[in-house]
């Protein structure tokens, strides 16, 4: 007489899987009985690769067939393991965004003294007069340059309530909201801080601020790849990454580094593309001459070689210095060479946020929409 797979089933309700408390059945476990005669196959599915549990799980099994259906059973039993998907690494997951703001990108650099900040400021005022709303995080814990280059130093964030909830409100000027360290610390106090109390101070004012409506969030980030990054990276779901260089090999060499770090797999930031600072230096009674002082299409190169967009090119012009001494960044300046090479590198910087949120997974809900020759975002 064949042994039925009916009364092999309703044997199997009587057994558990150790650490588990539903029976093989109910939970799934078994996903499939062959009987042939007085042969009986079972397919078990285990979550745990665990010897112990196997042996156990397999031993049950036979023993509860023989008591229970057939004592002279031959039985098989094939485990299969399927183990659950590993959580990320918890220092690298990707945190919440934060709402109103529809794209974050982090302006980096592997070297520090590239321009990083002076692009950061030019690049928010440009988007800011192409009709943006702008918002500046100084995430440069130790050497904060934002409230200098916007002429907000002295500026200290008031508080407001807001949903009854006590939150910092940005300094504004030249249309672009900021925050920065440097708003809390006296001009010739250092911050010696560990990386766990930077961490913090970067949570602070990234969640404990009034940013309201923001297209675009630019966070300045320290130079490197390290601690404040991943901090960044595991608070915020960036949009897109903006490496910005010299066309010098050493600085080169940094923002390589740069750009392997956005790219690693538990971090996997899109790289928007590179800029070229100091590309070239033209003196005023020369114009027509260009003079490649650190060095001639580096950074150009190196997008072209790491296969990602090349954002246009910044000369070495001794006006943005100046611009950013005084705090008033060079781009605000009408009808001349710096605010064409900014607008252009702008243009480019929000087309491939387009693009990035066109064919990647969004960080959030984006949409964005062409308007009156620049692109607006929106939910």
């Amino acid at each position: 007489m064949s042994i039925s797979k009916k009364d092999i089933l309703k044997a199997l309700e009587t057994v558990t899987v150790s650490g588990e408390g539903k029976n093989m059945i109910e939970s799934g476990a078994v996903q499939n009985v062959v009987t042939f005669a007085d042969e009986v196959i079972v397919d078990l599915k285990l979550s745990t690769p665990a010897l112990h549990i196997k042996k156990r799980a397999e031993a049950d099994i036979i023993k509860t067939i023989k008591e229970k259906v057939d004592a002279n059973a031959k039985v098989q039993v094939n485990i299969k393991v399927e183990a659950p998907a590993k959580p990320q690494n918890p220092n690298l997951i990707k945190g919440k965004p934060i709402p109103g703001i529809q794209n974050i990108i982090a302006v980096a650099s592997g070297k520090g003294g590239v321009g990083k900040s002076t692009v950061t400021a030019n690049l928010a005022v440009t988007l800011s007069k192409m009709g943006f709303k702008v918002g500046v995080l100084d995430a440069d814990i130790y050497g904060p340059s934002i409230p200098i280059m916007f002429d907000v130093a002295m500026e200290k964030p008031l508080s407001v309530n807001v949903d009854g909830k006590s939150k910092m409100k940005p300094i504004e000027n030249y249309g672009v909201k900021i925050l920065s360290i440097g708003f809390f610390t006296q001009p010739d106090q250092a911050v010696i801080w560990r990386g766990p109390m930077a961490a913090k101070a970067l949570n602070q004012l990234i969640f404990d601020a009034n940013w309201g409506q923001l297209d675009f969030m630019l966070i300045d980030l320290p130079p490197g790849t390290g601690d404040i990054h991943l901090s960044i990276m595991q608070s915020l779901p960036i949009t897109g990454s903006v490496v910005v260089s010299t066309p010098q090999n050493v600085a080169l060499a940094d923002a390589r580094k740069g750009v392997a770090m956005f790219r690693q797999e538990n971090i996997d930031v899109p790289v928007l593309g590179i800029i070229e600072n100091m590309a070239y230096f033209t003196p005023a009674e020369l114009p027509e001459n260009k003079y490649y002082i650190f060095g001639k299409e580096g950074a150009q190169h190196l997008a072209t070689d790491l296969e990602v967009p090349f954002l246009g090119e910044v000369p070495l012009v001794q006006s943005i210095r100046e611009a950013g001494d005084v705090g008033r960044p060079a781009a605000l300046q009408t009808a001349t060479q710096i605010e064409e090479a900014f607008e252009e590198i702008t243009r480019n910087v929000v087309e491939e946020t387009v693009r990035r949120n066109e064919n990647l997974p969004p960080t959030e809900a984006i949409k964005i929409t062409t308007m009156a020759g620049c692109s607006a975002v929106k939910k």
